[in-house]
């Protein structure tokens, strides 16, 4: 009779575990390429957020990047003063300030995202295409309905 397989401990079959794991391994791989080119971690994830897109508040800013929001406010100073990003005044709520990526800061990390678009190429290969567009489309499905519940990033949450 073949041997049972080992019963899983509650943390290798529950979900917010499994994706924390994934998330840190994967990260931690590239983390170490974007350091090699200069980015903090921290700076790679605001840089990356804001690449290509609209302005954000800095509240939605720390929330996609996973970050907290004071932290976030200090670095967009240095990432202000070297060209980077910008700050813009909301059209219509002066208590929001709005940070998008400039020209220069686009210049800046493109290279570092052609590589990390090269790394989540290796990390998904072994899984096909259409696998990993099924995942990657359950899970944006997954953030969009639980975000709005999301509480801010804490110490720990770190």
């Amino acid at each position: 009779m073949p041997a049972q397989p080992a019963p899983r401990r509650f943390v290798e079959n529950y979900l917010p575990a499994l994706l924390a794991q994934a998330s840190h391994l994967i990260s931690s791989e590239f983390h170490k390429v974007a350091r090699e080119h200069g980015f903090s971690v921290s700076e790679w994830r605001v840089m990356a957020t804001l690449a290509g897109g609209q302005a954000l508040s800095i509240g939605r800013l720390a929330q996609v990047a996973v970050m907290k929001q004071p932290t976030v406010t200090r670095m967009l100073d240095r990432m202000a003063a070297a060209g980077h990003v910008e700050r813009l005044p909301h059209d219509s709520d002066r208590r929001i300030t709005l940070v998008r990526i400039t020209d220069d800061g686009e210049r800046t990390v493109k290279h570092l995202m052609e590589l990390a678009t090269e790394h989540e190429r290796r990390v998904l290969e072994p899984f096909g295409l259409k696998s990993a567009e099924a995942l990657k489309t359950t899970l944006r499905r997954m953030i969009e309905l639980h975000e709005s519940a999301a509480p801010e990033v804490t110490d720990d949450d770190d």
